[in-house]
């Protein structure tokens, strides 16, 4: 697609971005407010927990940076009302079903109006807690992929992430088809329920015992680590992350 028919494209669009006080989703914001001021609206979903929090994270983390200087000189003291007019921030988190948005009218009105939706989101520590990372990663994907075929007019779904497709393996690496829910080592199948269950009584348990948070966060850590290496993978978020390509094929089931 050239530059020409991209603009074309995304005059009068609406876009929902996740992970939106990420590197990539800022410079994307920015670049298209910058080139296509045409566009309709952009919906940015921010971890907060309620819509003034997201509105301050949106000020600070977002529009206030360095980054948006150009768009600040271009529109000068017009600048509030011109992000008011195209930016939405919306309170959510991409681990819950339905991206965690609570505002009902605003969840239907997204439903409606979303054209375009990427997904940026992600936890990027290698030793990220597993419930955590599994949540962001993995079950995030099929999250935003669940939310988007609730949109009646998206037109396209990109999902931006590195691909994690080697694992531990060295030496030379032939190319070869990649089969959807096999473990990088041995003749494993990646059972992504089955994680999400053994995560959530893992945790029940730890607090049954009464073991304290700390101590929670680190077993958290330690077992993401341990599941990692089990099928192949060096750390947790190099596991979650190659693993949220299987949770789009659990949606097709």
């Amino acid at each position: 697609m050239e530059l020409g028919s991209i603009l074309q494209f995304l005059e009068d669009k609406t876009i929902l971005i996740t992970g939106a006080t990420g590197y990539l989703a800022k410079i994307f914001v920015e670049k298209i407010l910058r080139v296509q001021p045409k566009v309709k609206k952009f919906y940015l979903l921010l971890r907060a927990a309620d819509a003034k929090s997201a509105a301050e994270r949106l000020r600070d983390e977002v529009i206030g940076k360095e980054l948006f200087r150009v768009l600040r000189e271009k529109h000068g003291a017009s600048l509030h009302s011109f992000i008011s007019e195209k930016v939405t921030p919306v309170a959510g988190d991409i681990s819950y079903e339905d991206l965690g948005v609570k505002d009902s009218s605003l969840k239907d009105e997204m439903w409606r109006e979303v054209d375009v939706m990427l997904n940026f989101a992600a936890t990027t520590n290698f030793d990220e807690r597993y419930d955590v990372a599994l949540g962001i990663n993995t079950l995030g994907a099929l999250h935003v992929l669940n939310f988007a075929k609730k949109c009646v007019n998206v037109k396209m779904l990109v999902h931006v992430s590195t691909a994690y497709v080697c694992g531990e393996d060295a030496g030379l690496i032939p190319e070869q088809p990649y089969h959807m829910g096999m473990a990088k080592k041995g003749d494993s199948k990646i059972d992504i329920n089955f994680e999400k269950k053994m995560v959530q009584e893992k945790i029940n348990e730890l607090k049954l015992e009464g073991v304290p948070d700390k101590e929670i966060t680190s077993a958290m850590k330690d077992l993401g680590i341990e599941r990692a290496r089990l099928f192949g993978w060096p750390n947790t978020y190099v596991f979650t992350k190659g693993n949220g390509r299987n949770a789009f094929n659990e949606s097709q089931r």
